[in-house]
């Protein structure tokens, strides 16, 4: 068996993904008048605005890398999870992967949403080649390096209320009425451009993907709260201003995700792909 990938719940990467790809999915927790919800298993609650959240656990991803290991028949297995500027569940896996040696691998997406999802991807796609722990783990690091996470919400209230802003980040763009951009920048989320309207934030928001994604092969996603109409426009504008889409997704943000940036928020990952090597 080849290597195999574990990531998280945040990664929003489509069940049929996943599945063709053997990718093993670790939940998230949300959590709410003290029940403890596993992202992917329990039912979520409609209205996300009063829930807080929770990375996994060293036990809960010991279990998923041990499982994984005996899948691969002990060739390795390669975890890319959520930015540990966002969660904990970066650190509760380097405390879990120090139980198996050099047999689990971690990595560090920086990112969020797809901005891991790809770089699971195009591991375990690797893997599937045959590739190496340490193969599989440096394609890893590769697409998540070269991905990048820009998002627009509606309000700036959930995301400083879940400590992923400053205070005064957000008061400032509440109190001027702006529509920031916000950018994934080293794993932590960050103010960008500012603008007066979501008509214009989004604008931007497809300049800024297009801008980045350049003239070779890239793959994109959308992700949304509770907005798909919207996240299926700029899905269509992206492609027909991308000239070489290898790969696009339109998604739900993660409920982990989306208790935070909530509704009507919009996410836009692009992530330029390694050449294909054709010497083979």
């Amino acid at each position: 068996m080849p290597v195999v990938v574990v990531t998280d719940s945040s990664a929003c990467i489509p069940q049929e993904s996943a599945d063709a790809c053997g990718i093993q999915v670790v939940p998230l927790h949300v959590l709410r008048d003290g029940c403890d919800l596993r992202e992917g298993v329990d039912a979520m609650p409609s209205d996300l605005s009063g829930v807080t959240t929770a990375g996994a656990s060293p036990a809960e991803l010991s279990e998923a890398y041990a499982r994984a290991l005996d899948m691969s028949d002990g060739d390795g297995v390669l975890a890319v999870h959520i930015s540990r500027q966002l969660s904990g569940t970066w650190e509760a896996g380097r405390v879990a992967a120090q139980e198996f040696g050099g047999a689990v691998r971690i990595v560090d997406s920086q990112s969020a949403g797809m901005g891991l999802g790809y770089p699971a991807l195009e591991a375990a796609r690797l893997a599937e080649k045959g590739a190496s722990l340490e193969e599989a783990y440096g394609r890893a690091v590769d697409v998540a390096s070269r991905g990048r996470c820009y998002i627009v919400v509606d309000k700036l209230d959930q995301l400083r209320r879940g400590g992923r802003i400053g205070t005064a980040a957000a008061l400032l763009g509440t109190a001027l009425a702006m529509k920031p951009i916000l950018h994934l920048v080293d794993g932590k989320l960050v103010l960008g451009e500012k603008t007066r309207t979501t008509t214009k934030a989004l604008a931007r928001l497809v300049d800024s993907a297009v801008e980045r994604a350049g003239l070779g092969r890239v793959a994109i996603a959308v992700h949304h709260m509770r907005a798909r109409e919207r996240a299926d426009a700029i899905a269509e504008q992206l492609a027909e201003r991308i000239p070489d889409v290898a790969e696009s997704v339109v998604t739900d943000f993660s409920a982990v995700i989306g208790a935070h940036v909530g509704v009507g928020a919009i996410g836009v990952v692009v992530c330029p792909l390694p050449e294909i090597d054709t010497s083979a």
